[in-house]
Order: structure tokens, then sequence, then C-alpha cells
């Protein structure tokens, strides 16, 4: 399934949970979004809701 036009699909994943190893539960929380590649061509940093860190952290895009 190719993307048509300007907009792509992307994963946005907890930075915390990716770097403590010692969270209280197991998992990487991910979130899926679109953005426009033309205006937007830096990776996209925001601020989302973790169910495993309880807490608002910022949310980075994966690969």
């Amino acid at each position: 399934m190719a993307a048509k036009g300007a907009r792509l699909i992307i994963t946005l994943e907890c930075t915390e949970c990716r770097t403590n190893p010692d969270k209280r539960s197991s998992g990487v929380s991910r979130y899926t979004t679109s953005k426009n590649r033309r205006n937007t061509t830096a990776r996209l940093e925001l601020k989302k809701y973790c169910p495993h860190c309880n807490k608002h952290t910022v949310h980075k895009e994966t690969k």
C-alpha cells in the first residue's frame, strides 16, 4: 500500500520507556499519525500520554 501525495503515516514512540529499563511495566507506548512530508521535513516530536509511564512524555518519530 503506497502512500499517494505528500502525506505519510509515521509512528511516535515514547522516549522515556525506551531509555528507562526500571519502569513499572514492560512495553513501549506507540502512536501512529500522519504528517506532510513537504511541510515537515524534520522528525516530529509531540507530548502524548504514555500509559506505561503513567504521565505525558515526549514521543519522537521512529523509522
